[in-house]
């Protein structure tokens, strides 16, 4: 990215349910175990037994509040087990430095956390989606082009480093902060439902000086998991991703 430009900063890439409303079958269901009540018009003698038989309309419409219950408590047990793998993946890479501090066995296990929560993804395109507009933070990254682990750390980029996509241009720009304030912007080609081309066109070193890209700044990126706060990407030589957002209003230069 910028003073990386090769490779720069790679973008961070039911069964049916078969229903069938019928009051025949339904009743049939019901008159299995039916139920019993005192007639309100037997004396108090004699009391007589009589079945109640619901509505076709009345089963249906209890049918649908059951279906609704399942489906809802079905989705809130769904909701819960996806948030709480959020969770996990945010403390596991807090204290890693944005993946610089792992070790080999913290980067497995971030990556299995990451698996998890890419299954139960429900962007199915995600580079059509408007959750992916604005600028995102990278939080975690396996990339060694931008952690930079064999240079002394005051040659590292030790601020943060941002990702802005905007969905409706297809552009994408990368942006380092301190201390050297690098800048590349790119354009977007959908290859498939996740997966875009990455083109980088230009380049600002130290924020300032323009250089424009010579054909060498392309790659793929692959988005695997994404909602309105956390994204998570695959590059094509296998990288990790893993970014918030924080800014859902900015917009990439064109």
């Amino acid at each position: 990215m910028g003073h990386q430009i090769s490779p720069p900063l790679p973008l961070t890439a039911n069964l049916p349910l078969l229903q069938r409303s019928s009051c025949f079958v339904d009743n049939l269901v019901f008159l299995s175990s039916p139920i019993k009540h005192r007639s309100i018009y037997s004396s108090p003698r004699r009391s007589s037994l009589s079945y109640h038989k619901p509505s076709c309309h009345r089963i249906e419409k209890n049918a649908r509040l059951q279906r609704a219950r399942v489906s809802f408590f079905q989705s809130t047990k769904s909701d819960g087990f996806e948030n709480n793998l959020k969770q996990e993946l945010l403390e596991t890479i807090a204290p890693l430095d944005r993946g610089a501090d792992a070790t080999l066995e913290q980067q497995e296990h971030v990556d299995q956390i990451a698996r998890k929560l890419e299954a139960v993804n429900k962007v199915n395109e995600p580079h059509k989606s408007e959750l992916l507009n604005g600028k995102w933070e990278l939080l975690y990254t396996t990339s060694q082009s931008i952690l930079q682990t064999k240079r002394p750390k005051i040659l590292r980029a030790n601020g943060k480093i941002y990702q802005a996509i905007n969905v409706d241009t297809l552009r994408a720009q990368n942006m380092e902060t301190w201390p050297f304030f690098n800048q590349a912007t790119a354009n977007l080609v959908p290859l498939n439902a996740r997966r875009v081309a990455v083109k980088f066109d230009a380049f600002k070193v130290l924020g300032l000086i323009p250089i424009r890209a010579r054909g060498s700044g392309r790659g793929q990126l692959e988005i695997t998991y994404l909602d309105e706060e956390l994204r998570i990407s695959r590059g094509n030589e296998g990288n990790l991703f893993i970014l918030r957002m924080v800014d859902r209003t900015y917009k990439v230069p064109l």
